[in-house]
């Protein structure tokens, strides 16, 4: 038996307790009764919904602000909470947990489209233990079973209540929170050298595509005064894809169902047929996916989250995807709780437009960069995702609290 199975031995006894949410603690909701005017020079932090899903713990060095008037009854956050992402575009991104690890006294609000948990008891639980607790396979699995919906998926806070979760000893809980930190450091560390790398590829690509101050060399020397300057819909053709119900997509292909299906976070799962087929760029268009740019080729099936961007003859489809991703387009969607983008406000963006010969230049250089830099299969990234598996294969192994076979 290895060593960790040992510790793990040591620290899983059985008999461990476990009790429903319901048991534990209270629910609360985010953030009511505001409009997009209360999200501009705000007086209060707000915590945003991609904060909650991004995060294990809560990131507090955030700006968003919204405004709070004196007396204004809503919901705050406290140290241990529990946050809760309340929808999402699949039910398997429904419910993404984080944790309020840090004691601070300034006031934090929470978006409408999370939610949060408050435990009654809260000497029971060490927040920095309960951030991995509620991202574990075992509470995912619990989680994703209470959320139900056709194109867009809603957590039950009623079922919530049913999920059950362990109660091991404070020590415990400590013991494992650090353990499972030094994973999450080591991957950091990788993660920090990835992170520089994809900082110079920024660069460059900054540079490429940048057509207002061109440094010679990087553009191949193309000149500012030889770009055209057009909006994107005298460029594309930009629609928005077509609802589907999520019974009819499935998370692996098989024979009969092998079509890609797109969203706005990218590749949903798979369905049996198609509504596109190309090299199109797809543009996230609501929610805190706005502005998110992902690339489909071939056969497949944008929903109606996404908007489909298809480019006329005088723009090559890669230059096009590595443009968009550079503009954030993300600056350009409607404000308020629940951001959207507008086709018609996509369609008024001016880019530039070099010629098809100085596009393809630009397109080696920047996919080969965007290999070496994401590419699952080699070098860093390769390197991150096996230790990630790894990370998660003894999270699961500890927080499943029973001994090894």
């Amino acid at each position: 038996m290895s060593k960790i199975d040992d510790m793990i031995k040591r620290l899983c006894p059985n008999g461990v307790e476990t009790k429903t949410l319901g048991e534990l603690g209270d629910f609360y909701g985010g953030l009511t009764g505001k409009s997009k005017e209360d999200f501009k020079d705000g007086n209060a932090k707000f915590i945003t919904y991609m904060n909650v899903y991004s995060n294990l713990k809560l990131n507090l060095n955030t700006d968003e602000k919204v405004k709070i008037s004196d007396g204004e009854k809503q919901h705050t956050i406290e140290y241990g909470d529990v946050l809760f992402t309340g929808s999402s575009e699949t039910p398997d991104e429904c419910g993404m947990s984080s944790v309020l690890c840090n004691k601070t006294n300034e006031k934090l609000y929470l978006n409408s489209f999370s939610f949060g948990f408050r435990f009654f008891d809260k000497t029971l639980f060490e927040p920095e233990f309960t951030k991995y607790l509620f991202r574990s396979s075992d509470l995912r699995k619990q989680i994703i079973k209470t959320a139900s919906g056709v194109t867009r998926f809603n957590v039950s806070k009623e079922r919530m209540k049913k999920v059950k979760i362990p109660i091991p000893p404070i020590e415990v809980q400590k013991e494992i929170a650090h353990i499972l930190d030094r994973f999450t450091e080591l991957t950091a560390e990788l993660t920090a050298e990835l992170t520089a790398r994809r900082k110079q590829y920024e660069f460059y690509r900054d540079q490429l595509l940048s057509f207002t101050n061109v440094r010679g060399g990087l553009t191949f020397g193309n000149r500012p005064e030889n770009v055209k300057w057009m909006p994107l819909g005298q460029c594309c053709d930009m629609k928005a894809g077509k609802a589907i119900s999520a019974s009819n997509i499935y998370s692996e292909p098989t024979r009969d169902v092998s079509i890609p299906c797109y969203g706005g976070n990218g590749l949903r799962g798979y369905v049996a047929q198609e509504n596109q087929n190309g090299n199109f760029c797809l543009i996230g268009r609501q929610g805190a996916l706005c502005g998110n740019v992902c690339f489909a080729t071939g056969k497949f099936y944008a929903t109606e989250h996404a908007v489909v961007v298809k480019n006329n003859s005088s723009l090559k489809s890669r230059f096009l995807f590595h443009l968009l991703t550079n503009m954030n387009l993300n600056q350009y969607k409607s404000q308020g709780a629940q951001p959207g983008l507008a086709v018609g406000k996509l369609e008024e963006i001016k880019i530039p437009v070099p010629s098809l010969e100085i596009q393809e230049k630009i397109v080696h250089v920047l996919d080969n960069f965007d290999a070496v830099c994401n590419d699952l299969k080699i070098g860093l990234p390769a390197e991150i995702e096996a230790r990630k598996k790894q990370y998660e294969y003894y999270r699961d192994r500890l927080l499943a609290f029973t001994p090894p076979r």
